[in-house]
């Protein structure tokens, strides 16, 4: 495996940062691993870090240590039930091709989750969710290695303990295992989910299937967020914040308008409506700034720095806060040096 050094990461971030890390590799095979951990355990003071579509990562500095790409490439259909089809890809794959790549076998589940950015490895650390489908209602399981002794461990639906764009993997043992393959199971008899808003009238009056469900996503994503390859972006940057039930009767005596759904102990409301309102849409400093259609997708329109977007983003966050009494989080991991 070739180590290089001070390597640019500026086309492996979707925000189309120059940020760069002193060492990088990547990783095709997971054998690989071996020089991995030999270099780690020859720098004892020097971090690693797994990149895999960089669409989730926000470089506020250069990475001052290791970092591997993840490109591990498999896919593979291993059988079915009466009730699912299983379906196996390697971490290293691209998320959205994978998705199609199901519905050309004939396989249904993952419809509503198409032209989501990333990888299939990345997919359940942040279990990704759209339109009203999450990872974890697909999910069958994952491998994983604990790059630091060479353990090999299966995770089921449970181990993994999916949350709210979280998981065990980025919450409780976050940096320990590289996520190798993922298994899904996917419904033999599908029930579409199509009750969102944009989604039931791009499909009026069409026959229902996972690829035209698929294609009127991807319509609706295209129309609503920027592609990266033209406007840097990591896609929606906050959470939507799940508060209680009484601070979300208070907003909503103050703010009628606000939008809600009840979750298991609390409201979750919408981080882009919150944002919307303090007047943020399309609003910019110099090249760090938030896309004219959608508040919550904060943009690099060409030469802005990770200090810059960071920056902008705690000017939203403090926003919101003021205005409403709601701490918004960010989606992405956000890499900075200790001061």
């Amino acid at each position: 495996m070739q180590i290089r050094e001070n390597y640019s990461l500026k086309g492996l971030n979707t925000f189309g940062l120059d940020a760069s890390a002193r060492y990088f590799c990547s990783l095709h095979k997971l054998g690989g691993l071996r020089s991995v951990m030999q270099w780690a355990q020859e720098h004892p003071d020097l971090a690693v870090m797994f990149l895999g579509g960089g669409s989730n990562m926000l470089f506020v500095d250069n990475f001052p240590g290791l970092v591997v790409h993840v490109r591990l490439q498999d896919r593979e259909m291993l059988g079915q039930d009466n009730d699912y089809v299983y379906v196996r890809a390697a971490a290293g794959e691209n998320w959205h091709e994978f998705v199609r790549w199901t519905i050309d076998q004939g396989c249904a589940g993952l419809e509503n989750l198409s032209l989501i950015p990333g990888t299939v490895g990345a997919a359940p650390m942040q279990n990704i969710g759209a339109y009203g489908v999450e990872l974890k209602d697909c999910f069958y399981e994952l491998q994983a290695v604990d790059w630091r002794t060479g353990e090999i461990r299966e995770f089921s639906l449970e181990e993994c303990r999916f949350g709210y764009r979280d998981s065990y993997f980025k919450s409780v043992e976050a940096g320990r295992w590289l996520i190798v393959t993922v298994v899904f199971r996917l419904p033999r008899n599908p029930q579409w989910k199509t009750d969102y808003a944009g989604v039931r009238e791009q499909l009026d009056g069409k026959e229902l299937s996972a690829r035209i469900i698929s294609d009127a996503i991807i319509s609706i994503r295209q129309s609503k967020l920027p592609n990266p390859a033209q406007i840097g972006n990591a896609g929606s940057f906050f959470k939507n914040p799940v508060i209680s039930p009484q601070q979300w009767a208070a907003l909503k005596e103050r703010f009628p308008a606000i939008p809600g759904w009840q979750q298991d102990g609390g409201v979750k409301t919408s981080a882009g409506w919150l944002i919307d309102q303090c007047g943020w849409k399309g609003k910019r400093d110099g090249d760090a700034g938030t896309y004219d259609k959608h508040a919550l997708v904060l943009v690099n329109h060409g030469e802005a720095t990770g200090a810059d977007v960071w920056r902008f983003a705690q000017g939203v966050i403090a926003s919101v806060q003021g205005r409403f009494g709601v701490e918004l989080e960010p989606e992405p991991r956000v890499i900075q040096n200790a001061a």
